[in-house]
């Protein structure tokens, strides 16, 4: 019997140690689960390592070299188009032959006229002849009169002749199109066999002029980058092969004028705030050989700022009356392990630019975490989760 009593007692004991496990085991799962499910809704945010270095300014801007000079050559008289002596891209000396006109009516009109001042002419001598019998007879009132119509026929000679001298000078002038200076054609609307349709034949760029480039920047880059008029600025023209690389070009800033400013969005004034930015636009002349007019080219500046500091993208950036701050996130230990917290850290910009702030060093410390997006609004010693 006191065996068996021990043997209940031991048993006894192992389902008590049993039941005891087990209640631990449940209050651990519990205690895990309800940790886990807390976090899942905790707020999740978007951090990235804070950077450090100087602000780098950029200013870069793309367009299309359009010729300083170019001229509209235009079909004055209307005339069908008889032969087009060009191509569009080609390049033309001054006074060459462009495109020949059919001044076939023209010239009809002009032999007209001509013939015109031949009759003039015959009429004349009639009168001439009369003149001199006039003389003989001595008859003095028909002598005023054959003078009076000689002066007549005279200026209708010289009426015909002025006339026949403008139709052929116009005749010269429009019965072909010339080039006006050294250039290339830049566009080609004649077509042979038709009459022009009120565009201009032709559309020739001046080479001796050169090409340019237009563009607005923001006027506190250009300050910054320190252009001025007459100052040397690298461009890159890309390749008409799209395997080769771009090459570079020479330009000079020949104008500077005020733009229009814009408009952005204000961290400063808070949500919905707006700021105007002063701009600036700038003419760069480029002179080269090889350059034909639409090419593609690209103006890119770059300077490192001389202070040094944290770098913080703009968007990570908050607004607490004249207080601007940031939150970072703040890893603490915990008894079920570590847990992250939302950490307010208030900052004063030393430089900036439209992507990012740059604030003093003494504010964060290496591999500090900035938070860039939250699901939800975040205020100082938040628990949050890591995106």
């Amino acid at each position: 019997m006191e065996l068996s009593k021990e043997q209940v007692d031991r048993k006894r004991k192992k389902w008590i140690s049993a039941v005891l496990l087990l209640l631990i085991g449940l209050l651990l799962f519990f205690t895990l689960f309800s940790n886990t499910l807390q976090s899942v809704t905790l707020p999740k945010v978007r951090a990235e390592p804070a950077a450090s270095g100087g602000v780098t300014y950029k200013l870069e801007r793309s367009g299309v070299l359009q010729p300083v000079n170019q001229a509209d050559l235009l079909n004055l008289a209307g005339w069908r188009i008889q032969k087009v002596l060009v191509k569009e891209g080609e390049a033309v000396k001054k006074g060459q032959k462009l495109v020949l006109y059919d001044s076939s009516s023209a010239e009809r009109e002009l032999e007209d006229e001509i013939a015109q001042l031949k009759k003039q002419s015959i009429a004349l001598e009639n009168i001439q002849d009369q003149f001199k019998l006039s003389m003989v007879d001595g008859d003095e009132s028909a002598i005023r009169s054959v003078r009076r119509e000689l002066a007549t026929r005279n200026i209708d000679i010289s009426m015909q002749q002025r006339k026949i001298d403008g139709l052929r000078e116009q005749l010269n002038r429009q019965k072909e199109l010339t080039a006006p200076f050294n250039g290339i054609v830049m566009k080609l609307n004649a077509v042979e066999g038709l009459a022009s349709n009120g565009q201009p034949d032709i559309v020739v760029s001046n080479l001796d002029l050169g090409y340019q480039l237009t563009f607005v920047a923001d006027g506190e880059l250009v300050d910054r980058f320190t252009l001025v008029v007459r100052q040397p600025i690298e461009l890159r023209v890309a390749s008409e092969e799209g395997n080769q690389p771009a090459r570079s070009l020479e330009g000079t800033i020949v104008e500077i004028t005020d733009a229009d400013s814009r408009m952005v969005d204000s961290p400063e004034g808070g949500a919905g705030a707006t700021a105007t930015v002063r701009q600036k636009q700038l003419r760069i002349h480029v002179a080269d050989a090889d350059l034909k007019g639409g090419e593609q080219v690209t103006v890119k500046l770059e300077r490192a700022s001389s202070g040094r500091g944290w770098l913080v993208p703009n968007e990570a950036i908050h607004r607490e009356g004249e207080r601007r701050f940031i939150l970072k996130v703040e890893q603490q230990r915990g008894a079920l392990g570590n847990v992250f917290v939302a950490r307010k850290v208030l900052i004063e910009a030393i430089e900036a630019t439209e992507w990012e702030t740059m604030i003093p060093a003494d504010r964060l410390y290496e591999g500090d975490l900035i938070i860039l997006e939250s699901s939800e609004p975040l205020q100082n010693g938040n628990r949050i989760r890591l995106q």
